[in-house]
């Protein structure tokens, strides 16, 4: 299997800033409705404080897995199964 260009990978500072990004959009989702569960904003911001922290470094580390799998590699894996 040929090696992927590097032209077409992200670079760690792309995958960084589309985890923080995703990430205080999900955070502002998840403390909206944290708040509207316990009618308490402390609460509210406690959940969405420690959801922060913990799914950015799992969102980080799940889009590096990615790279390391190259493009189309997942449709010759598919093609290979078939026959």
């Amino acid at each position: 299997m040929e090696l992927e260009s590097p032209l077409y990978r992200e670079s760690h500072l792309r995958s960084l800033l589309k985890a923080a990004s995703w990430r205080v959009i999900a955070t502002l989702t998840t403390g909206f409705i944290a708040y509207f569960i316990t009618g308490n904003v402390e609460t509210a911001l406690m959940i969405g404080g420690i959801e922060f922290f913990i799914k950015f470094v799992v969102y980080y580390a799940h889009e590096r897995a990615w790279q390391l799998i190259p493009r189309g590699g997942i449709r010759q894996l598919y093609a290979n199964l078939k026959g």
